[in-house]
């Protein structure tokens, strides 16, 4: 752990919390901030009242506390708990590399003044960074609202709002739906030879399908009686 500490970013950080405070540090980056009062003052900097008491580090305990208060305002203020040190790893010098990510990562928050040497945003905690960036989501709706479908070639009003699309939109659009019924309803049969008249778009031939070579003379519709005779005696 103490190898992947980042003397350079330990200089920026210096640079921002020095800069946002108003007080120096001290000659050791670690111990200026251990007794936890420029932490506390950092936070309420950035979100005014945070911190309600900065104690005097008179005791231990004192400095303890201030350092936990810090943790604690800094996750109301958008740090994530995986980025945040416990107290030991400040106060007794256990951890120094996870201090200085939770501070990387306290001055990446979007609400946070930008370091002056614009390098406390590494890739991974830039907000606006990312594969979206020229995605357009214009017209979505949320997930579970319905869409209005209408068809163009009605003459109806067009659509008042991005939910409403068109019958021809989608993988269909060369696709005819002329004379289609909903599932469910009847659709009268007659035989074209007959000439009987068709009366609507309902009516379709015998002769129409994948049939077409087969002859349905005499067939009726599904479940109506068929009368039988002998040719000889019925016309």
């Amino acid at each position: 752990l103490a190898q992947k500490y980042d003397p350079q970013r330990e200089r920026e950080l210096r640079a921002w919390i020095e800069a946002t405070t108003g007080r120096r540090i001290g000659d050791n980056f670690m111990d200026g901030l251990k007794d936890g009062v420029i932490l506390c003052e950092l936070i309420n900097k950035l979100q005014p009242g945070s911190v309600q008491k900065v104690n005097e580090p008179v005791q231990n305990w004192h400095k303890l506390e201030n350092i936990g208060n810090f943790l604690r305002a800094i996750t109301r203020y958008g740090v994530k708990p995986h980025d945040i040190f416990e107290a030991n790893d400040l106060f007794e010098n256990t951890n120094h590399t996870q201090v200085q990510s939770t501070l990387i990562a306290l001055a990446s928050q979007p609400l946070s003044p930008l370091s002056p040497l614009s390098l406390l945003c590494p890739p991974p905690l830039c907000p606006q960074m990312g594969t979206n960036k020229f995605a357009s989501q214009q017209g979505m709706t949320a997930y579970g609202t319905r869409r209005h479908l209408y068809d163009p070639k009605l003459g109806t009003d067009q659509p008042l709002d991005q939910a409403t699309i068109s019958l021809q939109m989608g993988t269909n659009k060369g696709a005819s739906q002329a004379g289609m019924t909903a599932p469910g309803t009847k659709r009268q049969i007659l035989a074209p030879a007959l000439g009987m008249e068709r009366c609507d778009a309902l009516t379709i031939g015998l002769q129409m399908g994948s049939n077409k070579g087969a002859s349905q003379s005499g067939m009726t519709v599904y479940g109506l009686p068929r009368q039988v005779c002998d040719p000889k005696y019925c016309p």
